[in-house]
């Protein structure tokens, strides 16, 4: 999927069966028509009880009016809500680029493909020889010590070498969509041009962000709760 901001548009690409054949099909649809959610799922195995969670996507075809939906599993339910944050910050300008969403344990610096690699190992022995420098502790100097020990059992940065060959496997395999139409679409456009927000969105936003200046503690899903009710009260 593609998200233009500029277009406000969000484009999908649909395999379609025709006469025995797949074809693949641009569907776009309004960015403000889609509906997002998080799931937790929880499962029992010979092993014991599991958890899953991921983040999905819908959007109504624009055509036939079907219901569609992607969905991919994510580690935990913050990331679930994080991924979706990410894509509504961007569409909303609130957010230019991956450098802006730096890694909370400061393992990807500016410039750094956002896929692991030697660069995180590098980044985290970096870290670590900071807070020796500005914090020296013994407790710090023994995390240290183990720190080395388990990169030695791991030969260094071997890890990072197979992850970043594993990510060049994966873009190779994965399918490149090249439709022209989509390379038109996908084009910017002249700031005259540019969509804006809906009415609607844009009282809601500023009442998000009223919220969360009075209780920046406030998760993330009382916020919108919130919000959504005082909306529909003054409405």
């Amino acid at each position: 999927m593609r998200f233009h901001r500029q277009r406000r548009e969000v484009c999908f690409i649909v395999k379609e069966q025709r006469l025995q054949h797949e074809v693949e099909q641009p569907v776009i649809v309004p960015w403000e028509s889609l509906m997002a959610w998080a799931v937790e799922g929880h499962g029992a195995t010979q092993y014991g009880t599991t958890r899953q969670y991921g983040l999905g996507i819908g959007y109504a075809h624009p055509k036939t009016g079907k219901w569609l939906k992607s969905e991919g599993l994510t580690p935990g339910m913050a990331l679930s809500l994080g991924e979706w944050e990410v894509l509504r910050a961007y569409m909303e300008y609130e957010l230019h680029s991956l450098d802006e969403v730096q890694d909370p344990l400061g393992l990807r610096a500016p410039g750094d493909p956002p896929h692991q690699g030697v660069h995180t190992i590098r980044n985290a022995r970096r870290k670590l020889h900071n807070s020796l420098r500005e914090r020296p502790s013994f407790w710090r100097y023994l995390y240290a010590v183990g720190w080395y020990f388990i990169h030695a059992l791991s030969l260094w940065t071997l890890p990072g070498y197979l992850a970043e060959r594993e990510h060049r496997n994966i873009q190779r395999q994965r399918p490149q969509y090249k439709l022209p139409e989509v390379e038109e679409w996908s084009k910017p456009l002249p700031k005259e041009q540019w969509a804006k927000p809906s009415e609607e969105l844009m009282r809601l936003s500023e009442e998000v962000r009223r919220i969360r200046q009075r209780d920046p503690q406030q998760s993330i899903e009382e916020v919108f709760a919130e919000a959504y009710r005082r909306q529909g009260v003054e409405a």
